[in-house]
């Protein structure tokens, strides 16, 4: 009796441990299961603890792509697992590099990123077979067709555009999968080797263009300001002899006007001294200006001769009337 009891107890806890293990099914935050009961779809899980009917309930596989580091730091794409969980985070996809065509027949390599998220997870796993390399020949081949229809010029200086119309092309093909492409980024574009020496040619050249006109301005505005200095410089000294001359005229003039204030003065003086007295005082004036002529033409080492012209008769009237003049 006590065998056939230790058996079916034996039995049951083995059932109980094999349902624990089958049945209880632990979900992450933002994450799912995919269960199917015989085959069929049943249910999605939430995250939490779910139980589940061992041998009935199965969990489907999905595959999924998972990034890594490897050891030196940089970033891989490992390969593609077969997995029961679900991620419903956003999720980024690191792509190999690219070979593009452009419009103009350049070949170049572009680096991408696709950011996406599952909205649906039960259209993720039954529309589509391989979602991650789904995605990723998806986004390859628009990727072709979006850069195809760019010359080479336009793709380097327009990524913002590749990157807005790679989002709407993929969003847009992604929704019957359930999946909401949130983002897609061009991590880096590659010309061939010939045409980035072509670039960089054409960069230098740009840049001596550049320093030619900056240099040729900068001359140009030097010789204009140095012109105009001139100019200035010309106008002021204009200016100030202008102002000298005149000034020099105003102080002969002046000088000319005082001296000859001076001799009216002196004139009607000596009219007023002749008045009481004998003699003409145009004589006198004129004997003057004859003693300070003969002055100086006697001054010097000169050994000079003198000849006094035919009015000196007058002269030496002019000096006898002097002569009367102080007599009396």
């Amino acid at each position: 009796m006590m065998e056939p009891l230790l058996m079916v107890v034996g039995f049951l806890a083995f059932f109980v441990v094999v349902f624990a293990i089958k049945g209880l099914k632990i979900i992450q935050q933002a994450e799912t299961m995919i269960v199917e009961r015989l085959g069929r779809f049943h249910r999605a899980l939430d995250s939490g603890i779910n139980i589940l009917w061992p041998f009935f309930d199965q969990p489907r596989q999905v595959h999924w792509r998972y990034v890594t580091q490897d050891s030196s730091g940089e970033r891989r794409v490992t390969i593609t697992k077969l997995t029961d969980r679900i991620d419903l985070r956003e999720t980024v996809y690191d792509f190999p590099r690219q070979n593009v065509i452009t419009k103009d027949n350049v070949t170049m390599e572009i680096d991408a990123l696709l950011y996406f998220q599952v909205t649906d997870a039960i259209r993720a796993v039954y529309e589509v077979a391989n979602l991650p390399q789904a995605i990723e020949k998806l986004t390859q081949t628009t990727l072709r067709n979006v850069v195809g229809e760019m010359d080479f010029d336009e793709c380097l200086a327009s990524r913002e555009i590749i990157n807005t119309k790679l989002r709407s092309i993929l969003d847009d093909a992604t929704d019957k999968w359930g999946v909401r492409v949130t983002r897609v980024e061009l991590q880096d574009i590659t010309p061939p080797a010939e045409v980035q020496e072509a670039m960089e040619k054409q960069m230098r050249a740009e840049r001596d263009r550049r320093a030619a006109i900056l240099k040729a301005e900068g001359e140009k505005r030097a010789a204009i300001l140095e012109a105009e200095g001139e100019k200035e410089a010309a106008i002021n000294r204009a200016e100030g002899e202008k102002r000298a001359t005149i000034l020099e005229a105003e102080g002969e003039a002046e000088a000319r006007y005082k001296i000859a204030s001076a001799e009216a003065m002196a004139i009607m003086k000596l009219v007023e001294a002749f008045k009481d007295r004998p003699g003409d005082p145009a004589n006198y004036l004129i004997a003057v200006r004859y003693i300070e002529a003969l002055k100086e033409m006697a001054e010097g080492k000169e050994n000079k001769i003198i000849y006094l012209p035919y009015e000196a008769t007058n002269f030496l009237g002019s000096i006898g009337g002097i002569r009367d003049m102080f007599k009396g």
